[in-house]
């Protein structure tokens, strides 16, 4: 299934793309798109509806970021070596995990603000995890289990807030609209193996970033098997899981975002998004 968040900011309501490609409503089956609605029973539940009778949404309106509610947001940093490399730190030992403010997410076509007195903005394509039941301590045999779907970020991030002012990351990752996420939640059924799906992304029409999961440090089953040592995993809950290499800071010389500037980015069965950069 490829479910969405689709309304204004704020009002958004449950749908999902039916295999034509059409929106349907979903809001007559369930409240929202969050926390236990990711849950292994209701996924099945909502996979076994006879989607051609769910309200057919004739327009095109806004996709919001699929998942709801405030969940935990999740990062792994430095999860590809290349990128590592460019951002002249050291390959990781073990995942590197920083926090993401649940305020920073928004819809795939959203437009990314850039703050005030930021000078260095920079993008980051991703593979986000969602999860669909309770993980604590669990294995990376068991992870999979714990997974509900994968979707596309955008881990906009602001390098000086980010490695100049002290602190943790979280500085540098948290402004409103740092984190796109979508356009669709694809439910894990309908991807065959996450460890082989390519990235990319350009700005103003020229590529940056071309990478594949296949080259992640850590796999996904990993990363959820570690994080889940260091906090309980939820329902809803978002891990993006690193970027391939090509971000701005790591260019000769290094190349950031300014107001006008356009992403545009993709995994292999995920979709695809585009952001236009304005002024907070």
């Amino acid at each position: 299934m490829k479910l969405v968040r689709y309304g204004a900011v704020g009002a958004e309501k449950p749908g999902l793309i039916d295999p034509a490609g059409r929106l349907r409503d979903l809001s007559g089956e369930i409240a929202d798109l969050a926390g236990e609605a990711f849950a292994p029973a209701s996924l099945a539940r909502l996979a076994a509806l006879d989607w051609s009778q769910l309200p057919l949404i004739g327009e095109q309106p806004r996709l919001g970021c699929p998942v709801g509610g405030a969940p935990k947001f999740i990062a792994i940093g430095l999860n590809y070596a290349d990128h590592a490399t460019e951002s002249k730190m050291a390959v990781p030992s073990e995942p590197v995990v920083f926090m993401k403010a649940s305020s920073s997410l928004c819809g795939a076509f959203d437009p990314v603000e850039k703050p005030r007195g930021s000078t260095k903005l920079d993008w980051e394509v991703e593979l986000a995890v969602i999860i669909g039941q309770r993980a604590k301590y669990v294995s990376e045999r068991e992870a999979p289990d714990c997974i509900a779907g994968y979707a596309i970020c955008n881990d906009i991030s602001e390098r000086a807030f980010q490695l100049e002012r002290l602190g943790q990351w979280t500085k540098g990752k948290s402004h409103d609209t740092f984190g796109p996420l979508g356009p669709w939640l694809v439910t894990k059924d309908e991807i065959a193996d996450v460890q082989r799906l390519g990235l990319w992304l350009d700005v103003n029409g020229q590529r940056r970033q071309t990478g594949s999961t296949a080259t992640m440090i850590f796999s996904v089953p990993k990363i959820i098997a570690y994080v889940s040592e260091l906090m309980t995993l939820l329902p809803g809950d978002i891990i993006t899981t690193g970027t391939p290499p090509g971000v701005g800071m790591g260019m000769t010389p290094p190349c950031y975002l300014n107001v006008g500037d356009v992403i545009t980015l993709g995994i292999d069965g995920l979709g695809a998004q585009r952001q236009q950069i304005i002024a907070a």
